[in-house]
């Protein structure tokens, strides 16, 4: 084994060279893989339908697979290429949560009354899955070995590998922390769904909430020999305790009217962790704008004269619409102002003096199977949702330039926009299907699968490359991934869609309300909209137009809020805002107080915390079904 370094230049070098016969492609680091990615597929239904977004594979599925082997101690010993498969294969098991759809188009088809069965569900997945990973094989060489694009997450996740061999004991503490927190946030998960209260406490809790914390870290801090910290964490509880029972509740309770409550929740406040405190202080500006000023107006003045929550005539239907609005203009003019990354995806740069010293993988391979995978989803599309073919084919070719885009924007900025891929391909169906709200979503659905897997096809490769491992390996795994999350994932959402109501208040479904919102406004015009709501629409998409220009400012930038954040604050209750909030000022002081331990082990924290709850969620929805309910 040997490892080569450039600092100058560490994306442009390969991290390690494998050593004569290692294997990479083997059937424990595959199994491992799909294991962990199923894991994580499932881990994203519940966390994607509450805020909107999921999170990759890849880190926990190299930390984890590198933690268990090492657990194992196995005769033959698990290596980096291994690692590198059981990553990849994980990585593409993770993401078919959203190249299902699953998060956006599937769930807004069913607010739309149009629901698929479980095989159903599984061919449509089966089909469009595999678009994205044929899409981008052919811009490996172009994207990885001509322009050596950063690929954050990829780079990321090969340098994690590498650490991980050369310093086992750091990772199996990550390890071991995740799987701490998990344990904890699952327990707690379970205890909340037969006591309430123990999630979102009545006010007068709050104090005994806070009392309760200091307390602990005053044990905490006195077993560590530091007296007088715990003394005077002890003071704060008691504080704490004091000053909860004098809370003006009668504000609170006006307050709470509009989602403005205590959420105890481990899943968000670990969301909140992996967002960071730009984010998290974007979604609570967003939900003082619009739950605490924007529905009390929009109710006030008769514009919204239902209740609160409800989404016809009440105030969260009214203002869901600002927040669309602000959503969409962010993510279009994002990928307005990323003209140069446009330009430069078709433009192919000189590479006679590339040079690859691994096996590219074959033409054959991957135009065959864009072949195969593009009929498919034209006999599905138009068999499921009666969309011709014509355009089910538009469709296709539409998402492959698109998913080029996005394979860009994720190499340069780690952000892959599938949303606004999405809406792109919404804009053009409004235009040529007018009034088809099924091919509209559904055509939307191809575009954010080709984008989903074509990105996250590169940031393996990517990895891949810095680790010499070999393509056609990598593809393998990539294509047994996918089969793999979609045997976890679809389940677990039909689980879900039979015990919520997906888009209802446990699981809002952010992502594909805005989506539905889409498509009714590109279908039914201005009529779809309530009272002075075109107003709201109009500023709404100027503001969202405003935060992206705004960005180019590198002297203000740091300072501006996240559009797609602050408008996701619109759509979701503002108790999970306030919540992602909490968990990222958490994180920050903690990083603060104590940067190394907050930069080692706050993605493990994030992750346990959003995992214990997610697994949780499946254990919980079982419970559901069964008729079991809380007991206070």
């Amino acid at each position: 084994m040997q490892s080569q370094e450039n600092p100058d230049a560490p994306e442009n070098e390969r991290l390690y060279t494998p050593y004569e016969g290692e294997e990479g492609f083997t059937f424990r680091a595959v199994l491992t893989g799909c294991l962990l990615g199923g894991v994580v597929s499932c881990m994203n239904i519940y966390f994607g339908l509450k805020t909107g977004w999921s999170i990759g594979g890849s880190l926990i599925a190299a930390i984890m697979g590198f933690s268990i082997f090492a657990a194992i101690k196995p005769k033959n010993k698990y290596g980096v290429l291994e690692a590198n498969i059981t990553q990849t294969a994980g990585s593409a098991a993770g993401t078919m949560t959203s190249a299902a759809g699953l998060l956006a188009c599937i769930p807004a088809m069913g607010m739309l009354g149009h629901e698929l069965t479980y095989m159903q569900l599984t061919i449509w997945a089966a089909s469009i899955a595999y678009l994205g990973v044929f899409f981008a094989v052919p811009l490996r060489r172009q994207m990885v070995l001509v322009e050596k694009l950063r690929f954050p997450t990829g780079t990321a996740t090969a340098e994690t590998i590498m650490a991980m061999f050369s310093s086992g004991e750091e990772t199996l503490e990550r390890s071991r922390t995740l799987v701490r927190w998990g344990i904890g946030a699952g327990i707690f998960t379970l205890a909340a769904f037969f006591i309430p209260q123990l999630g979102q406490p009545e006010p007068a809790l709050w104090g005994i909430y806070v009392g309760v914390a200091f307390s602990a870290l005053s044990i905490r801090e006195w077993f560590k020999g530091n007296q007088s910290r715990a003394q005077f964490l002890v003071l704060l509880s008691i504080a704490g305790m004091l000053i909860g029972e004098h809370l003006p509740f009668g504000a609170l309770a006006v307050a709470g009217g509009y989602g403005f409550s205590l959420l105890v929740n481990p899943l968000m406040m670990g969301a909140g962790v992996l967002i960071g405190p730009r984010v998290g202080a974007s979604l609570f500006a967003g939900a003082v704008v619009s739950w605490g000023i924007l529905a009390p107006v929009s109710q006030h003045y008769g514009w919204a004269p239902e209740g609160t929550m409800a989404y016809d005539g009440g105030a969260r239907g009214w203002v869901l619409w600002p927040g669309v609005a602000i959503m969409v203009a962010d993510a279009l003019t994002n990928l307005a102002l990323s003209w140069r990354s446009i330009v430069n995806t078709f433009k192919r740069g000189p590479d006679s003096d590339v040079q690859d010293s691994v096996e590219p993988i074959p033409n054959t391979w991957w135009m065959i199977g864009l072949g195969i995978a593009s009929t498919a989803t034209v006999l599905v599309a138009d068999t499921y949702f009666q969309i011709p073919p014509h355009l089910t084919i538009l469709a296709i070719a539409l998402s492959a330039v698109l998913a080029m885009i996005a394979v860009r924007s994720t190499g340069e900025t780690d952000i892959n926009p599938i949303g606004g891929m999405g809406k792109v391909t919404q804009l053009v169906y409004g235009g040529i299907a007018p009034g088809a709200m099924t091919t509209n979503l559904m055509a939307a659905g191809i575009t954010g699968a080709g984008a989903s897997q074509a990105g996250d096809m590169m940031q393996d490769l990517k990895t891949g490359h810095l680790l010499g491992a070999q393509p056609k390996a990598q593809m393998k795994a990539q294509l047994i991934g996918i089969a793999a999350g979609i045997l976890f994932c679809v389940p677990i959402y039909k689980l879900f869609d039979r015990v919520y109501e997906i888009g209802g208040d446990e699981m809002p479904a952010p992502a594909a309300h805005a989506w539905k919102a889409m498509a009714e406004l590109l279908s039914q015009g201005l009529s779809a909209l309530p009272p002075m709501a075109p107003w709201a629409v109009g500023i709404g998409f100027a503001v969202g137009v405003v935060f992206a220009l705004l960005k180019k400012v590198k002297r203000i930038e740091k300072w501006l809020p996240s559009g797609m954040a602050f408008g996701v604050a619109f759509i979701v209750p503002a108790f999970y805002s306030v919540a992602m909030f909490a968990g990222a000022m958490i994180f920050l002081v903690w990083s603060r107080v104590n940067p190394v331990k907050s930069k080692s082990l706050g993605f493990s924290i994030a992750s346990g915390l959003i995992a214990g709850e997610g697994l949780m969620g499946i254990i919980v929805a079982l419970l559901q079904l069964a008729g079991l309910g809380p007991i206070s």
